[in-house]
């Protein structure tokens, strides 16, 4: 079982755990709303949308759009761009490997991926990174949350649903050295505690990003 197959096993069960997540975490918030007021602010002419990659049901692209800019959500789960469609009618969700996302050449706005990178191997970082470079306009922000570390964990189940999963904490110098070498200057790092008991006992990290205007 791959990662798209067990996301599409456990995409019910994830959905009706996680969709009402950013309710009990403050800080995700208040750093959605930052991203958000930094894409009002230096939006073109003409307006792109923010991607959320590794949406899952959606909960990332829903709050970004209530904060009244455009959102849209990638997610290599056909099931769960099907639960997300759903949910939230009226936001674009797409099918889509953060290896080759589904977009034109500096397509959006800005990105956020939140623990999208989790199941991404530390030698293969620089291909999402490099990715993720490609598909944001110049000057555009990107938000990336992971867990922070340097383990890997296997999982052959999630929320009661048998999957086959492989799970790595990322050490901060390691990401912000990766976004750098894609051309994606870091800008700021932050990192809290796990909030307990929603969330997995693992430190949690914040890279904010950015494409050179320039790019």
């Amino acid at each position: 079982m791959n990662e798209r197959r067990s996301y599409d096993a456990v995409a019910d069960a994830y959905a009706a755990r996680y969709i009402n997540e950013l309710d009990a975490k403050p800080l995700d918030r208040a750093l959605l709303r930052a991203l958000a007021d930094d894409v009002r602010a230096t939006q073109a002419a003409a307006p792109a949308p923010v991607a959320d990659v590794g949406c899952g049901p959606g909960q990332i692209a829903r709050f970004v759009q209530g904060l009244g800019v455009e959102a849209c959500g990638v997610d290599i789960s056909p099931r769960m761009c099907a639960l997300a469609r759903v949910l939230h009618p009226g936001i674009a969700f797409f099918e889509g490997s953060m290896f080759a996302l589904p977009v034109a050449d500096a397509g959006w706005a800005g990105v956020t991926a939140f623990y999208a990178i989790c199941h991404v191997p530390p030698a293969q970082l620089g291909a999402v990174f490099a990715e993720l470079q490609r598909a944001v306009r110049p000057g555009g922000p990107l938000l990336i949350a992971f867990h922070a570390g340097d383990e890997t964990h296997h999982a052959d189940e999630l929320l009661g649903v048998p999957v086959d999963l492989d799970f790595y904490l990322h050490p901060v110098a390691l990401v912000t050295a990766g976004l750098a070498a894609a051309g994606l200057p870091v800008e700021a790092t932050l990192e809290r505690l796990p909030y307990e008991p929603h969330e997995v006992a693992t430190q949690r990290a914040y890279v904010l990003a950015r494409k050179p205007p320039s790019s």
